[in-house]
């Protein structure tokens, strides 16, 4: 028995222990000091976990936010500037851009507070303080409760210590479970709603490379903007007004001119969207080899048809760029994902796992009593569950990323008013269709919808097709094809859908009133019918079914996860990321990604000038900064002659980590992460440490491009510059 035991977690170690596995893992703040600070410091940090987490006196976290609705964000100077990624800001610089002011392409830089530009719905959330508050949610709850008696118990739990933790202030509150359930942290927040847009580099520099460059490595993306807070004249969170000044906050962070070189320590601080490094292999299974493949195929017809219609069109180009961007970014993560998994064989890497975990629990009676049939219940489960959950994908990835759609959805929204819809609820609309119409191209949304209605059709199974594809029965007796059957029944959606038509759409919306000639005009439509009949299949064939079996994983899951972490005590464990604040640390480092070949840990201005192509549009480097180039006109920002442009170092990252400070060993920022190289986007699975980089905007570049490519040098002389 001890034997068995020993054996199982020498290979549990060996497979995933993130301290034999040097730099993986996403910490939380507050439990630094006990988990982690004295293994920082051997790698290098010099500073203590109260300067990083501290709820008694200013620390990072009070100069770390969530940007947006995914992103991460970092002040860096006491007038509440920020510096995010390019492309967390794209949509902000695209919604201010037209044909006229096109800052996508040509940039834009306030020289003056007056001069920048506010964004309606942008907020950034600072985190004020986090408890452990697993005792009094899980107060009560045992293994013997049902998951739907467990679920409510929770939440009521949940919603009481919510409602005691805002009395009196003006917080948010959340609450957030970890280790699947077996903990939960419940979160302060600080909601800022008087985001103004500062500055931002030509796409050619912030978006250097496009699509061809993401998720690669060597990089030389200048992929930053900048953004201000205003508060109100108490410096406290308010809506957009004149009145409203710069934010001053607690704490900022210095910015570094030293750079970095290999081997120095590195710290991101950030908001990883979401990991799943604790799955079984059942659940790896599915998504290498049934959901990722399908997901691919589909965005990879959009950005075929996305992509011609914008080289075509600059109006299109800049219509569309925003949703390029969000289409292209994780279609290419999962081709990269992919790779990695089958590289590493983490399906069989996780049964070895569970083989182990078997013998442990095959050890004692109890333990099989708990947990003895937890993997053969695996196994039945996913069976079951992974159709349901490929036509899932099929419905969000191909029918609901269609445009026409998400307009159907907004006017089905209103119809579900009644007559208790309101002016505000008009207005509402028309705001949305003012945003729809501005970025919308009907020639395109044509071409995608054709396409995607048919990959539905062949891909997302018999049993989860609508009513509305009956139309293709009578044609059955007829010599034509189901392509051909899909065009036309796509000519008459469009042509028959009348607020796909702004003109239409605007002389509909000042004349509705429910219950009229207005209201079943809707509903009358193709576009209304095929919105309805698919949400119909959604919520009756679809989600029924993947909410049943997702609570079956999820209350296996909780208990595979206790069984983990009970068979090795010694252990720390990292939870999963779920948005929330979270410390990776690492060391600049290099990679060798395939035999005979090792990348350096910097890229240089030199590798942007090579890759210059006028005829290509993410590569159409700017006359000024191949001036600056020519004449090595790098000011103090430069290192031996050299502009360095990117770094890459062994923090474990992820999604929502985009705009993440980069701290090095003296709390200064040196970076602002932006990526992870393609060879270890597998890392929110599996994490390689040989492998897994993640990819920094090196701040002198973003310091040279904001003083001598765009001259606005009253930024620079806001922040704190540390030589």
């Amino acid at each position: 028995m001890l034997k068995r035991t020993l054996l199982f977690i020498a290979a549990f170690l060996l497979l995933t222990n993130p301290i034999l596995q040097a730099h993986e893992g996403m910490w939380i703040p507050m439990l630094l000091k006990k988990y982690n600070i004295a293994d920082m410091q051997r790698h290098g940090f010099k500073l203590t976990a109260e300067d990083i987490y501290s709820v008694n006196k200013a620390s990072m976290k009070d100069a770390v936010m969530i940007f947006g609705g995914g992103c991460t964000g970092e002040l860096i100077s006491d007038r509440g500037l920020i510096i995010t990624n390019h492309h967390c800001g794209y949509s902000s610089i695209q919604s201010h851009s037209s044909l006229e002011h096109d800052y996508l392409t040509d940039g834009f830089w306030a020289m003056s507070d007056k001069e920048e530009l506010p964004n309606d719905g942008l907020t950034v959330t600072f985190l004020v303080r986090m408890d452990d508050v697993t005792e009094q949610v899980l107060k009560g709850v045992t293994d013997a409760m049902s998951e739907d008696a467990r679920n409510k118990l929770i939440e009521a739990h949940i919603t009481q210590i919510k409602e005691d933790a805002a009395k009196g202030n003006h917080y948010q509150i959340k609450v957030k479970p970890f280790f699947y359930g077996n903990q939960y942290f419940m979160f302060v927040e600080n909601v800022f709603k008087d985001i103004r847009l500062v500055g931002a580099p030509p796409s050619a520099i912030g978006k250097f490379g496009g699509d061809t460059d993401n998720w690669m490595w060597p990089r030389h993306t200048g992929d930053f903007s900048l953004f201000r807070i205003y508060a109100d004249k108490n410096n406290q969170p308010a809506e957009y007004s004149e009145d409203n000044v710069p934010y001053k906050p607690i704490k900022h962070f210095p910015v570094s001119l030293k750079g970095v070189k290999k081997g120095d320590f590195t710290l991101v601080f950030g908001y990883p969207g979401r990991t799943e490094e604790y799955l079984t292999s059942y659940a790896v299974d599915m998504i290498q080899n049934k959901i990722n493949p399908e997901r691919i195929k589909v965005r990879q017809n959009i950005i075929d048809i996305m992509s011609a219609d914008m080289e075509k069109d600059p109006a299109v180009r800049i219509k569309y760029a925003s949703k390029y961007a969000r289409v292209s970014n994780y279609w290419k993560k999962w081709i990269g994902e992919n790779n990695g998994l089958k590289r590493l064989n983490a399906v069989a890497k996780k049964q070895e796992t569970e083989k182990q975990l078997t013998e442990w629990i095959g050890d004692s009676k109890d333990r099989i009593a708990k947990y003895g049939y937890l993997l053969p219940e695996y196994k039945k489960i996913y069976a079951k569950y992974t159709p349901y959950k490929l036509a899932e994908e099929y419905f969000y990835e191909a029918i609901w990323r269609m445009e026409s759609v998400k307009l159907s959805s907004k006017l089905a929204g209103l119809l579900r008013k009644g007559d208790k819809f309101t002016n505000k609820d008009i207005e509402s609309l028309k705001k949305y269709a003012d945003k729809f119409f501005k970025n919308y191209n009907r020639t395109t949304d044509i071409k995608i919808f054709k396409n995607l209605v048919k990959l539905y059709y062949e891909n997302a199974g018999k049993d989860f097709q609508p009513e509305i594809f009956n139309f293709l029965k009578p044609f059955e007796h007829f010599d034509i094809d189901e392509e051909t059957a899909f065009n036309l029944f796509a000519d008459v959606y469009f042509a028959k859908t009348f607020y796909l038509d702004q003109t239409k759409f605007n002389d509909f919306i000042e004349k509705y009133s429910y219950g009229s000639a207005t209201s079943d005009k809707i509903q009358n439509t193709p576009g209304y019918n095929f919105f309805y009949d698919f949400v119909n299949v959604y919520y009756t064939k679809i989600l029924v079914n993947t909410d049943k079996y997702t609570n079956q994983i999820n209350k296996l899951n909780r208990l595979y996860m206790r069984a983990l972490m009970q068979a090795d005590t010694s252990k720390v464990f990292y939870p999963d990321a779920n948005f929330t604040l979270r410390v990776a640390y690492g060391n600049v480092d290099t990679y060798e990604p395939k035999d005979g070949v090792e990348y350096d840990y910097f890229t240089t201005l030199k590798g942007v000038i090579e890759k210059d192509n006028p005829d290509i549009y993410d590569y159409k480097v700017p006359a000024r900064l191949k001036e600056l180039y020519e004449k090595k006109d790098y000011g103090r920002y430069g290192e031996n002659g050299k502009m360095h442009v990117c770094f890459i170092a062994s923090n474990h990252t992820t999604g929502g980590n985009s705009g993440s400070p980069v701290i090095n060993a003296d709390g200064e920022l040196i970076g602002v992460n932006f990526d992870r190289n393609w060879e270890g986007t597998m890392s929110d699975i599996m994490y390689d440490p040989d492998m897994c980089r993640n990819i920094t905007l090196d701040i002198r570049y973003a310091l040279f491009l904001i003083d001598k490519f765009a001259g606005d040098t009253r930024l620079v002389d806001e922040m704190t510059i540390v030589e």
